[in-house]
C-alpha cells in the first residue's frame, strides 16, 4: 500500500518542513504504507521558468495528481485546510475514494 503527503509549505522554513515531513512519513510507515515522494526539487522544477511553465502552482499541482494515481491513501499535514494546492489533493482523494488520513 502507498501514500503520499499533503503538506503546507507556504511561509514555511525549511526545517519546519522537514520536521512535519518526517513526523508524518513515521506515522505512514507505522501503518505500513510505502511513502510517495511529493517534494520535487529536482532541476526541472527548479527551471521551470525556463521551460515555459507559467502557472508554477498549478504544475506542482498536476505532479501531485499524478503521484497521487499511485497511492491508496494521502496523509494531510494540519494546516492543509488553509492551502489551496491541499485542498484540491484532498477533492480530488475524496472523489476518487483514496483513504484519508489527517494528522493528530
Amino acid at each position: 500500500m502507498k501514500a503520499m503527503l499533503s503538506q503546507p509549505m507556504a511561509g514555511k522554513s525549511e526545517e519546519e518542513i522537514k520536521a512535519t515531513r518526517e513526523k508524518a512519513i513515521k506515522v505512514l510507515e507505522s501503518k505500513g504504507y510505502e511513502v510517495v515522494n511529493t517534494l520535487f526539487t529536482d532541476e526541472w522544477y527548479e527551471r521551470m521558468k525556463e521551460r515555459g511553465v507559467v502557472q508554477i502552482p498549478l504544475c506542482f499541482l498536476a505532479k501531485s495528481l499524478e503521484k497521487m494515481s499511485l497511492c491508496h491513501a494521502v496523509y494531510f499535514c494540519k494546516g492543509w485546510e488553509q492551502t489551496r494546492g491541499c485542498r484540491l489533493e484532498h477533492d480530488a482523494a475524496v472523489a476518487y475514494g483514496l483513504t484519508v488520513i489527517y494528522e493528530e
